[in-house]
């Protein structure tokens, strides 16, 4: 064999181990967003920290239930599901959609920035990255259009 072929087979050899490599890379389905996240567990403990950063933020706690009450509990629920479900998990949400939720309640752009805020900042105490963080509002953000000014 001369040396033209010698390197052809070469290359060969080389491009069949990596499309082999991209194939079994494209093959295996990469984690969920809910894996990522941690699972249920840590959506649950993140939605538990939220809610007490929304009771405690003076620009928008009047728009939610006190800590420990049946409404406050609910929403805990729904925040749970909603997130679990939003991001790949094994849940079903089972609230209202969110036209339908916020009807009549009249929420501005910046109860909306403020709850935003809120969220962000408990991502960031439980060191959530930025890939996820940015994941999970780009699920929750499209919904600012069915929740401010209903």
């Amino acid at each position: 064999m001369n040396t033209s072929m010698k390197l052809t087979a070469s290359a060969l050899v080389v491009l069949a181990m990596t499309l082999a490599g991209c194939a079994e890379t494209m093959q295996k389905p990469s984690a969920s967003l809910y894996d990522r996240l941690g699972g249920k567990g840590a959506i649950t403990a993140v939605v538990d920290e939220f809610l007490t950063n929304l009771a405690q933020d003076p620009r928008i706690n009047t728009r939610f239930a006190a800590p420990g009450s049946a409404t406050n509990q609910n929403t805990r629920a729904k925040l749970i599901e909603l997130i679990c479900a939003g991001s790949g998990g094994p849940c079903t949400y089972t609230g209202l959609d969110m036209k339908t939720t916020h009807a009549g309640m009249k929420i501005t752009d910046a109860e909306f920035g403020a709850l935003v805020e809120d969220l962000v900042k408990t991502l960031d105490k439980f060191k959530v990255p930025a890939q996820e963080k940015n994941e999970l509002l780009g699920i929750l953000g499209p919904m600012k259009k069915d929740i401010v000014g209903g």
